[in-house]
């Protein structure tokens, strides 16, 4: 019976069952469903079979046919090799190799430093991310590369950079504008659909930008993401069950990164609390029922019988 109902929900990513009315699909047991998805994804140590596809969003989905990042390429090496979590769409693997290779054409940098994509099915992480669940996020270090030919324990012992002061209000002595310069070329391709990185350095680039102004909007601020900064892609085609995040607001996004400084600074007063305000439960992890329903078919069950 599980492999029954784990071969239906297969069916809805292959082509011939576009048809297949979703809602005569057994549910998943009880046993699976209270499953935690970390436990289940963080298992896996290889992507899944067949055609590439992106399922559910960014911080509630998976990815079906990821395809794992060289660990060494003429302009980009994987840091952090132990962790497994170099995996993403095709869509992302190109774009980390056409970004690094603007950066070693046009920079000093000799490439880039790849940080965490996506474990090889996605879904929820035994530490750290919330997000990078369906093969579409990558975080780049601060780092410049400065060499390409660091070893496995290197990169397991190397750390990034730190390239804010203040709390992140403001740029810091690691900041330069070649920082800026890669920052832009990411936020420039198209395929973006949001870059975040510590209020100052969008600050720093709505106060000096004198051209095209256009890929600002794709930069947020978000706290912390002075190591790193996290590229995000849009929906690629191919991946109808795809989740997109809710588009950037119009215009360039500079009034909110300097209102967030503002508030670091303690320029803006913090609302009072509300005494009526009902206290959020603790977040709890995701369970495998929580995650949409196809991603229990790229899992690799083991079922008597």
């Amino acid at each position: 019976m599980m492999r029954k109902i784990l071969s239906l929900v297969a069916c809805l990513a292959l082509p011939a069952c576009v048809d297949a009315p979703r809602e005569v699909l057994p549910p998943l047991s009880p046993t699976m469903s209270g499953q935690e998805a970390r436990e289940l994804f963080g298992a896996e140590q290889n992507g899944s079979e067949g055609s590439a596809e992106v399922i559910g969003g960014y911080a509630n989905g998976c990815v079906a046919g990821a395809v794992q990042l060289a660990e060494n390429g003429p302009t980009w090496q994987s840091m952090r090799l132990s962790r497994n979590r170099h995996w993403g769409h095709p869509e992302l693997i190109d774009y980390i190799q056409d970004l690094s290779r603007t950066v070693a054409e046009t920079t000093t940098w000799d490439g880039i430093y790849v940080g965490d994509m996506s474990q090889p099915r996605g879904g929820p992480m035994l530490t750290g991310h919330r997000s990078h669940q369906s093969g579409l996020d990558v975080d780049f270090w601060m780092l410049p590369a400065r060499r390409l030919d660091l070893s496995v324990t290197d990169r397991e012992n190397l750390s990034s950079i730190s390239t804010r002061r203040a709390s992140g209000a403001y740029t810091g002595e690691n900041w330069t504008d070649e920082h800026w310069q890669v920052i832009r070329a990411a936020a420039s391709d198209p395929r973006v659909a949001r870059i975040f990185v510590f209020p100052g350095a969008k600050v720093y680039m709505c106060e000096n930008e004198t051209g095209n102004r256009d890929y600002l909007r794709r930069i947020r601020p978000w706290w912390g993401h002075h190591y790193h900064f996290h590229v995000r892609l849009n929906c690629p085609s191919g991946s109808p069950d795809c989740v997109e995040q809710a588009a950037v607001p119009p215009g360039d996004g500079c009034d909110e990164a300097r209102e967030w400084v503002d508030r670091i600074l303690g320029r803006v007063p913090a609302p009072p609390p509300d005494p009526n305000a009902v206290p959020a439960p603790p977040r709890r992890e995701l369970t495998l029922g929580d995650l949409p329903r196809q991603c229990a078919s790229i899992l690799s069950f083991e079922t008597a019988g």
